[in-house]
C-alpha cells in the first residue's frame, strides 16, 4: 500500500472517531463546551501548515526560527463585526516557554543576520511571549517572526506546539483559543550528502565550490539567501543569480531518485516524520505535485518563489463561489463577511480535519467536530435567513 493511502486511511480513521495515536510528545489542548459562546469569539491560525529551521547554524543556514500566527477576533451579533481596535491581543506557548537553550541560532545569528538578539527574541523582535499587531485593512491580527522550536520545554520532540491566544478588552479577558504553530528541523540533507569524515552541510559547501568556483567552505557559516534570493526571508541577494528555490529545485531535480522516497519533496520539506502535509488533501489523495508541480516546474524562473503559489479556485469550482481575492495567495485572502479564508478553512498544507488531531482542536472547541468551520452560530446570535455567501463583498 502507497504510504500516503495508509496516511489517508489514519485520517478517515480519526475523523470517525476510530483511531488515532500520537507520535511525538502529547500537547495539552483546552476544548471547552463549544455551546458555550461568549460575545466574542477569536480564532486563530499559523500562515504556513509547516514551517521548518535549521537544526544547526553553525555552518550552512537555510531559514532561521520563524514563524506566523494570525488571529480574528468577531463580535458575535446578529450581524457579527471584525473587531481589530481597542482589545489587546496577548500569546504564550503553555509547554514551549523558551527556545535559546535548545538552538545555537542565538549564538550565530549576528555573523548570519548582522544583528544581535536577546535570548528567545526572534528577527522581528517578538519573542516567545508578547502580543499582536491589529492589521485593520486586513480585519487580522498578526504575529510575525515568533522563534519557536520543535522541542518543548522538557526536551520532548513536539513539531506541533500550541499558542495560546487571549483578547482583553479594559483588562479583561473576552475570549481565548488555541492553535498549533508548526515547526520542523527534517531537512534531510543527509539523504544524498554523505561524505565520509565531514559533516552533511561541508560535504553541501564542497559541493558547491566544487561545482561554482566559490569558497564557501572557508565563510561559514554560509547563508544560502545572502546570494541567492529568498523572498521567504525578504532577502534580495544577488539579482544575477537564480533565486533560491530555483537553484535547489534545479539543480536536484535529476538526482532525487538516489533519496529513495515515494515522495521526494520530503528530503527537503518536512516530512516523512513532520507531515508538511497532513490535511484533507492529502486524505484525497492529493499530493505535493498535483498542486505545486514536479521539481523542475517549481525551478521555472519566471515562476516567483513563495508569491506565486497554486489556487484554490484552480481546482475548485462552484456557481457564486469565489475562491481567494483576486491577486493574492489563500493565506492572505478573506471571504464571507471579511473572514480570513484561514480562519475557517485552517492553514496551507493543514487544511481541516488533518491527520493530526491537534489540528483540529479549534474546529472541536467552537463547533464541536472538526473540518471547516461552518456552523454560522459560532459567530452569528441567530442563524441568518439568508443564503451564505463564499465570496467576499466590500
Amino acid at each position: 500500500m502507497k504510504p500516503n493511502r495508509i496516511l489517508r486511511k489514519a485520517v478517515l480513521a480519526w475523523v470517525a472517531g476510530t483511531g488515532g495515536g500520537w507520535a511525538f510528545a502529547p500537547p495539552v489542548v483546552n476544548v471547552p463546551d463549544p455551546l458555550s459562546r461568549g460575545e466574542y469569539e477569536i480564532i486563530a491560525q499559523n500562515d504556513l501548515g509547516m514551517h521548518c529551521m535549521n537544526e544547526d547554524f553553525s555552518e550552512l543556514v537555510i531559514l532561521p526560527p520563524y514563524n506566523t500566527v494570525r488571529a480574528q477576533v468577531i463580535q458575535r451579533r446578529r450581524e457579527p463585526d471584525i473587531v481589530t481596535d481597542g482589545l489587546t491581543l496577548r500569546y504564550g506557548f503553555p509547554s514551549n516557554t523558551r527556545s535559546a537553550d535548545k538552538t545555537n541560532f542565538w549564538k550565530y545569528c549576528p555573523q548570519i543576520f548582522g544583528v544581535t538578539l536577546p535570548p528567545n527574541v526572534g528577527l522581528t523582535g517578538h519573542g516567545m511571549t508578547g502580543t499582536l499587531d491589529a492589521l485593520p485593512r486586513e480585519g487580522v491580527w498578526e504575529v510575525s517572526g515568533i522563534p519557536i522550536t520543535p522541542f518543548d520545554d522538557r526536551g520532548r520532540l513536539q513539531p506541533y506546539p500550541l499558542i495560546t491566544i487571549i483578547a482583553l478588552k479594559d483588562g479583561a479577558e473576552i475570549a481565548r483559543t488555541q492553535t498549533v504553530v508548526p515547526v520542523s528541523q527534517e531537512i534531510t540533507c543527509n539523504l544524498c550528502h554523505v561524505t565520509p569524515g565531514v559533516s552533511t552541510a561541508t560535504d553541501i559547501l564542497r559541493d558547491h565550490d566544487r561545482l561554482h568556483g566559490t569558497t564557501l567552505e572557508q565563510s561559514k557559516p554560509v547563508l544560502c539567501a545572502a546570494c541567492h534570493a529568498d523572498p521567504a526571508l525578504g532577502a534580495e541577494g544577488n539579482p544575477e543569480l537564480p533565486m533560491l528555490s530555483h537553484a535547489m529545485h534545479g539543480a536536484h531535480a535529476a538526482r532525487m531518485d538516489q533519496s529513495g522516497l515515494d515522495n521526494v519533496c520530503y528530503a527537503c520539506h518536512p516530512g516523512i516524520r513532520t507531515q508538511c502535509q497532513r490535511d484533507v488533501h492529502m486524505a484525497g489523495e492529493v499530493e505535493c505535485i498535483d498542486c505545486h508541480g514536479d521539481m523542475a516546474e517549481v525551478a521555472r524562473p519566471s515562476r516567483m518563489p513563495w508569491l506565486q503559489e497554486p489556487s484554490c479556485g484552480s481546482c475548485h469550482a462552484r456557481t457564486g463561489f469565489e475562491f481567494e481575492e483576486p491577486g493574492k495567495l489563500f493565506r492572505h485572502s478573506r471571504g464571507h463577511g471579511g473572514v480570513a479564508c484561514l480562519t475557517c478553512h485552517g492553514s496551507p498544507h493543514a487544511i481541516t480535519p488533518t491527520l493530526t488531531a491537534v489540528d483540529n482542536a479549534q474546529s472541536m472547541r467552537v463547533q464541536g467536530r472538526p473540518g471547516t468551520i461552518n456552523d454560522c452560530l459560532v459567530c452569528h446570535t441567530r442563524q441568518p435567513e439568508d443564503n451564505f455567501r463564499h465570496r467576499l463583498f466590500n
